[in-house]
């Protein structure tokens, strides 16, 4: 099958899209420019020699996040066939520790920081609600904007029916990643190694499994096993791009740090609920995708707990 995509697609359908929404068009517009700033100052803090501890650990927590997407996409040379249902509770297991994750080195560490900022309890759990609001919001613009695909919905955003299925679906993928590698960012922006390190190892793992299920998926729709791998480890990519866009998000004053740690949060709980729990579901397979999930969820509160 050819992976080459329709390059003259998307700008017409954007184009179009735009026009029917104008609101919505400014705010995107705006949400682009802030991020591009943001994401500029932090490439000049890492050039210019002043970056600090917890940006060198960011980044390397997205690069781990990369390695280990690469680790699992490599499995799939040497597993050339996994059942749907192993698949699935695969893909349980990686939502259940994200959502862990979300809850106990996101969540709870914002509140805490949030309420040492502000003075008041109810402030800090707001600012942190604030986030989670922003990361929802985030998710939602890039799920409506990004052309992609899953096999329960079909095909979404913009200009998705001129594009080959692969790379639908190598879009859906990179929208899955970028929140992970903006959590590690986030988590460690302040240098904090009990927040940092326990979110960033339970991604890394996560990402494993995670890599052999996107081989496996892109195998199905017909991509040649070398393509299959190397797409899936590329996708692994946008992690250490997302978490450098987590570390200049939360660069510019006190107040970012616990709203950062809410819009990250919201952003991977988003991503659980709207596709990977429909997704392990729709195959009749909800048992073990929830056992998964739930010995996903143990093992993060265990490392939060060892690591944190």
């Amino acid at each position: 099958m050819p992976i080459a995509p329709a390059t003259t697609a998307l700008p017409q359908a954007w184009l179009n899209q735009l026009r029917l929404h104008p609101v919505a068009a400014g705010g995107l517009a705006l949400s682009v420019i802030a991020i591009a700033v943001l994401f500029a100052q932090s490439l000049a803090s890492v050039f210019s020699g002043v970056a600090g501890t917890g940006l060198r650990y960011g980044l390397l927590a997205g690069l781990a996040g990369f390695g280990a997407t690469a680790v699992g996409a490599l499995g799939g040379l040497v597993l050339r066939g996994v059942s749907q249902k192993a698949e699935d509770s695969m893909l349980g297991f990686a939502a259940g520790m994200m959502l862990a994750a979300s809850s106990f080195s996101l969540i709870l560490p914002g509140i805490e920081a949030g309420e040492r900022l502000t003075g008041s309890g109810p402030l800090g759990a707001l600012t942190v609600v604030a986030g989670l609001g922003l990361g929802v919001l985030l998710m939602l613009g890039l799920d409506q904007f990004t052309p992609h695909t899953h096999d329960s919905t079909g095909n979404l955003g913009p200009g998705a029916d001129r594009f080959n299925r692969v790379w639908l679906f190598v879009f859906a993928i990179t929208l899955h990643n970028l929140p992970e590698g903006m959590a590690m960012g986030v988590s460690f922006s302040q240098g904090d190694m009990s927040v940092g390190l326990p979110l960033s190892t339970a991604i890394a793992i996560q990402d494993i499994p995670e890599g052999l299920a996107v081989v496996m998926a892109l195998r199905a729709v017909g991509v040649r096993m070398a393509n299959a791998v190397l797409l899936a480890a590329l996708s692994g990519f946008m992690e250490p791009l997302g978490a450098l866009l987590g570390l200049g998000l939360v660069g510019g004053f006190a107040l970012a740090y616990p709203i950062g740690l809410g819009l990250a949060a919201g952003a991977m709980i988003f991503v659980v609920s709207h596709e990977v729990i429909p997704e392990t579901h729709r195959n009749g397979h909800q048992t073990p995708a929830t056992l998964g999930l739930m010995a996903g969820f143990a093992l993060m509160m265990l490392l939060d707990t060892a690591l944190g």
